[in-house]
C-alpha cells in the first residue's frame, strides 16, 4: 500500500467534504458565528492529537533519550511549532487556537462554551463528562469522542492517520471552500480570514506533506499498519463530514426561525 493508493481511496469521501452544502450557507455574519461556535472543538482538539503524535514520536520525559526515528520526530515538532507558537497578523506570538478565539471574538461569536469544556478539564473532569456539560450538536460532541477515541489507542500510525488525513491533509481545500462561497473577505472577518489563509499557506505547503512523509514512516512496509491507516482515515473523513451536516442543519433551522 501506498499515500496514492490511500489518497485514491479516500477521494470520494474528500470530494464530499469539498462539495458539501455548508459552504453554501455561509452568507452573513450571523451564519459564521453559528459555526465558528461549534468548529472551535474541532480546532482545539486538534491540538490534543497533535501532542499526542509528539508524546509518541519524540521525547517529552526525562530524563531525555535519543528517539527510534529523528526524522519523524523532526516532523511533528516542525508542525507543533506552526501550531502552537505561529504568529498572528500582528506578528505576535499566538497558537492557532488563540487565533481562532480572538476571530471568534471579533465578530462577537459566543465563546462560553469552549470556554466551559476548557474549564472542566482544568478541574480534573474527562473528557467525556466535559462535553456533557457543554451545550453542543450532537455531531460535534461525536466529532471531538472520536477524536479521544483514536489518541486512547496509544498507537502512533493511528493517531497520525487521523491527524493526517482528517485534518491535515483536507484542511487546505476544506478552508479554501469557505473563503470562496462565503462573504469571509470581509473587513469584518478580517482574523478569520488571516487564520482561514494562514491554514491554507502552512497545510498545503509545509504540515500536509511532512504529515505524509510521517505515514510512510510510521507504516514501512507493515500491510497491517496501512490499513488500520486506511480505516481510520475513513472514519476521520465521516466525522467530519458528520460535523459539517450538523452544523449545516443548525444554520438552516435558524435561518427558517429567522425567517
Amino acid at each position: 500500500m501506498s499515500i496514492s493508493y490511500l489518497e485514491d481511496q479516500l477521494q470520494p469521501l474528500r470530494q464530499a467534504l469539498n462539495t458539501h452544502k455548508l459552504y453554501s450557507v455561509l452568507a452573513n455574519i450571523e451564519d459564521v458565528k453559528l459555526f465558528m461556535e461549534q468548529h472551535v472543538f474541532a480546532v482545539w482538539d486538534f491540538m490534543s492529537l497533535l501532542k499526542a503524535l509528539q508524546n509518541k514520536l519524540t521525547t517529552t520525559t526525562l530524563p531525555w533519550v535519543p528517539v527510534a526515528n529523528p526524522s519523524t520526530a523532526r516532523f511533528i515538532n516542525e508542525i507543533v511549532l506552526g501550531e502552537e507558537s505561529d504568529v498572528n497578523e500582528l506578528g505576535e506570538a499566538k497558537s492557532h487556537f488563540e487565533m481562532y478565539l480572538e476571530a471568534m471574538q471579533q465578530i462577537e461569536a459566543n465563546t462560553t462554551q469552549i470556554h466551559h469544556l476548557i474549564s472542566c478539564l482544568q478541574q480534573g473532569i474527562s473528557i467525556n463528562q466535559a462535553l456533557n456539560k457543554v451545550q453542543l450538536n450532537p455531531e460535534t460532541i461525536a466529532f471531538v469522542l472520536f477524536t479521544f477515541k483514536i489518541i486512547e489507542t496509544n498507537q502512533a500510525h493511528k493517531i497520525a492517520a487521523a491527524f493526517t488525513f482528517g485534518r491535515e491533509d483536507v484542511i487546505p481545500d476544506m478552508f479554501f471552500q469557505i473563503i470562496n462561497q462565503s462573504k469571509t473577505n470581509q473587513d469584518t472577518y478580517s482574523k478569520l480570514t488571516y487564520y482561514l489563509n494562514r491554514h491554507i499557506e502552512l497545510d498545503g505547503d509545509e504540515h500536509g506533506p511532512l504529515s505524509l512523509k510521517m505515514i510512510e514512516e510510521l507504516c514501512g512496509d507493515d500491510t497491517n499498519k496501512w490499513e488500520d491507516v486506511l480505516e481510520i482515515s475513513k472514519q476521520a473523513l465521516n466525522y467530519r463530514i458528520g460535523l459539517w451536516d450538523g452544523i449545516y442543519n443548525l444554520i438552516t433551522a435558524h435561518e427558517a426561525v429567522e425567517a
